[in-house]
């Protein structure tokens, strides 16, 4: 009979010791609980969601098939709240039990909340603004007040607390960092180099920043305000985040008897104190007084776990962990190893600084071996200090050599002097021999390796490593991915080859496409194709809805309980008394739990269940807003030359212009457009996907490529024109380049620069390519099909477009094999 491994924690530790001991061909029925309702996920890459660069699905290493197709049962949701060691079971909090011949604790670690007045409300947990950041569903939360809100404080200021300054940031206008101890990052850099990177973060980011305050109390009655620091000053704000650090989650573990100091007490072996069958592994476990908060010795403890659980190696070891880490922090360059500062009389030290860099470096050595180094800004020796500092390499004689490349050892280690064992991905563990094996495997292009073995799935840091040493395991030849240039994964071609085949053989639904070039339909193809196919033949598209993604079957944005958004169309965000009365009688009729002003200067009705959306379409009586698809959304004015006194021309009319001419149209990405009266720039044209500008004389400047979200890029200067007339031909002749050559979900803050803003001007503007009509031509033909999508009102497209549908709630379990 199999024996029975329970595992207590779902998270990267676990999971991971699960996959070691899968590996080794454990044989065990598993059992797994996790408090998150999910699968297992990169907690590292929350930074990353948080700052809009990365989303939710990219993170998860694990998804819930992952654990079917592996005979593991996985309770989400469900917290363990005791053991019996003697008896041998664990006990959940609704009251179940599950016995057990093996436990593993993986509960990780929680996020460390300083005792501060103010900072809970009884009964309610956090004051209103305030967040801790640790999970997902905090991430989420983050997110969603952030952005309703100006001001953010964050307390702490070590990496999580740096990454969440810096995410924040790209939701709110105002971000300041408050930090207890004397410099930034003070349990991995010395003084120096935390005041280096605190000159870096202020000056590059524009995050203030306050070392050695310690906050006494955070400030407001029924929502943050403010917080004070202990020297009496108040710092105003509407959204704290607390990043103060992580404690481990052992309190279950002490109520149930095992040895706890900072964490679950633990041998060389991982197994808890004075026990034969329960094991501790990662940031909740002790090891020879050592707690650790990376991911490389977490790895390295899974590994020694899997050995010695499985009996593949009953006497392995795990000696500790040598702390080396490189990674950039709030977008500056760090790396740190070993010792911070020389600690002996005779330990060698050198350091080199350049603040107007913002560089600082500095690396110990001791008995001629490396025992700590430091980089702020410049990282480009870390990968042979790394090599050095962990395996006691030899160190050139010229020290100066181990700072700057002066004939010494290279910037980048030689692949074939790696050794396998070697970590290249301390994201995910990932060895150089793990790499080549499986390009030994058959696999010979960088990304499905990448994809294979997760390497460079996390930060991303060691993505360069990963590509050599891929060409360097395939022999100098590795393989180009061809799916890298395919349009849709679907269909293997490039954007122009396939438009040219649809033209070809004249194929005008998505189902004849896969018919006659792609075979099997892919779902995660139809939604860009439908869109090239609808731009390409216009009203003579063949429409098929299980092409359409949701938020095009019901034409509403989907919102995250499963209900939608409506957006009126109110060109150039200009409104009528009538129009205003309208929506809030609207409101009134159908109880709409949100009414928002949009940053597309419109009304947002949110939280309005599917089968409703036609009712409130009708009762509105306004075209779509089309604030949903990858298609043109809005145009966004200043009040232009008629109202106010600095305006040199008349933003509104053409705004509008704009938008009657261009609604709707479908693209690759979403298109944001405004129209500014003057170089004030009041309605943001910088910094849209097209932007256009008034200037003195009658001008107008005509801006691409911008954006001001997840991604900030002022937009490049494609031509300036003289009259509004030019402005609406050069716009829709760009906007139909942009159509016709973009990447499906490329936005223009990505095409502009991929193509190059000269090359763009010389085809839109020039002429170059004698194509300009035939843009002209085809945004004409698309213009003229235009239909209002609310229209589905009076007759839906099919009888279930707008059939109730179930609310998007997490399920506290999901189903799980017997």
């Amino acid at each position: 009979m199999r024996q029975r491994l329970v595992v207590i924690g779902n998270g990267m530790a676990g999971a991971r010791t699960v996959e070691e001991i899968l590996a080794r061909g454990g044989d065990f029925a598993i059992t797994m609980f996790g408090d998150e309702p999910y699968g297992n996920y990169n907690r590292i890459m929350l930074s990353n969601v948080l700052a809009g660069v990365e989303d939710e699905s990219g993170i998860f290493l694990n998804d819930l098939s992952w654990y079917a197709d592996n005979n593991i049962t996985l309770h989400t949701g469900t917290r363990i709240e005791r053991i019996d060691r003697f008896a041998k079971r664990v006990y959940a909090e609704d009251g179940t039990e599950t016995p057990y011949d093996k436990l593993i604790i993986a509960t990780g670690s929680r996020a460390f909340v300083p005792p501060i007045p103010g900072l809970h409300r009884p009964g309610r947990g956090y004051h209103q603004g305030v967040f801790a950041f640790r999970t997902l569903d905090d991430t989420r939360a983050m997110i969603r007040y952030a952005k309703e809100h100006e001001r953010a404080v964050v307390i702490g200021g070590g990496l999580l607390g740096l990454e969440a300054a810096r995410g924040l940031q790209n939701h709110l206008p105002h971000v300041t960092l408050i930090h207890a101890a004397g410099h930034l990052m003070n349990a991995q850099l010395n003084e120096v180099a935390g005041g280096m990177l605190k000159d870096s973060v202020e000056k590059r980011l524009g995050i203030e920043v306050v070392v050695n305050g310690r906050t006494t109390e955070i400030l407001g009655k029924h929502a943050v305000t403010g917080v004070k620091l202990d020297d009496g000053r108040v710092i105003g704000c509407d959204v704290v985040v607390v990043a103060a650090g992580i404690r481990a989650n052992a309190e279950m573990a002490a109520a149930s008897g095992l040895v706890v100091e900072r964490g679950i007490v633990v041998d060389d072996r991982m197994r808890a104190q004075d026990e034969d069958d329960i094991y501790a592994v990662g940031e909740c476990a002790q090891h020879r007084g050592e707690t650790y908060g990376l991911v490389a010795p977490l790895w390295d403890q899974a590994k020694v776990l899997a050995d010695h659980i499985t009996g593949v190696n009953p006497y392995a070891e795990y000696h500790g962990s040598q702390v080396a880490t490189k990674l950039k922090v709030a977008g500056v360059d760090v790396a740190s190893m070993g010792l911070r500062e020389p600690e002996r009389d005779d330990d060698e030290s050198l350091t080199f600084t350049e603040p107007r860099k913002g560089i600082y470096k500095n690396v110990i050595i001791r008995d001629g071996r490396l025992v700590g180094a430091t980089m702020v800004g410049d990282v480009t020796k870390v990968a042979f200090l790394m090599q050095a500092f962990d395996r006691g390499l030899a160190l050139p004689e010229e020290r100066a050599e181990l700072m700057f490349d002066l004939g010494g050892p290279a910037g980048e280690v030689k692949v074939e002097d790696m050794p396998d064992d070697e970590q290249v991905c301390n994201c995910n563990g990932v060895s150089k021999g793990a790499i080549c094996a499986t390009v030994q495997s058959g696999c010979r292009t960088v990304s499905g390796v990448m994809d294979k073995t997760r390497a460079g799935k996390g930060c991303g840091t060691c993505k360069s490593v990963v590509q050599r040493i891929v060409e360097w395991a395939a022999g100098g030849e590795a393989e180009e991915d061809p799916a890298a240039s395919w349009y849709v994964p679907g269909i293997p071609m490039p954007k122009p080859e396939l438009m040219n085949a649809i033209r070809l053989h004249g194929l005008k639904s998505v189902s004849a496409v896969f018919a006659k070039l792609g075979g099997e339909e892919d779902a995660k193809s139809k939604m860009g194709l439908a869109s090239l196919l609808k731009m390409m033949w216009g009203g003579d598209y063949v429409d098929e809805r299980d092409a359409r993604f949701i938020n095009d079957r019901v034409h509403a944005n989907i919102q995250r309980d499963g209900t939608f958004s409506v957006v009126p169309q109110m060109k150039g965000g200009v409104t009528t008394p009538a129009q205003l009365r309208r929506i809030a009688e609207v409101a009134e009729k159908h109880d709409v739990p949100m009414v928002k002003l949009t940053g597309g200067q419109r009304i947002d009705l949110l939280g309005i269940p599917k089968e409703k959306l036609p009712q409130v379409w009708a009762d509105l009586d306004m075209p779509s807003g089309w604030a949903y698809g990858k298609s043109f959304r809005t145009v966004k004015t200043c009040v232009g030359s008629d109202f106010c006194r600095f305006g040199v021309g008349d933003s509104t009319a053409l705004g509008i212009a704009l938008e009657e001419r261009y609604q709707g149209i479908e693209g690759p990405g979403k298109m944001k457009l405004a129209v500014t009266g003057c170089p004030r720039n009041c309605a943001e044209a910088y910094v849209k996907d097209l932007g256009v500008v008034a200037i003195d004389g009658g001008k107008w400047e005509i801006y691409v490529g911008g954006a001001a979200g997840a991604h900030i890029r002022k937009g490049d200067l494609l031509a300036t024109v003289d009259s509004a007339d030019e402005v609406v031909v050069l716009t829709g002749r760009f906007l139909q380049y942009y159509r016709e050559n973009a990447n499906w979900l490329e936005r223009t803050y990505a095409f502009v620069p991929r193509v190059g803003i000269d090359r763009i001007r010389e085809i839109v503007v020039d002429d170059s390519e004698g194509i300009a009509g035939a843009l002209d031509a085809a945004m004409d033909a698309s213009v003229t099909t235009y239909r209002d999508p609310w229209k589905d009102r009076e007759q839906p497209a099919t009888p279930g477009q707008f059939r109730t549908s179930l609310p998007l709630t997490v399920l506290p379990q999901v189903p799980v094999r017997a």
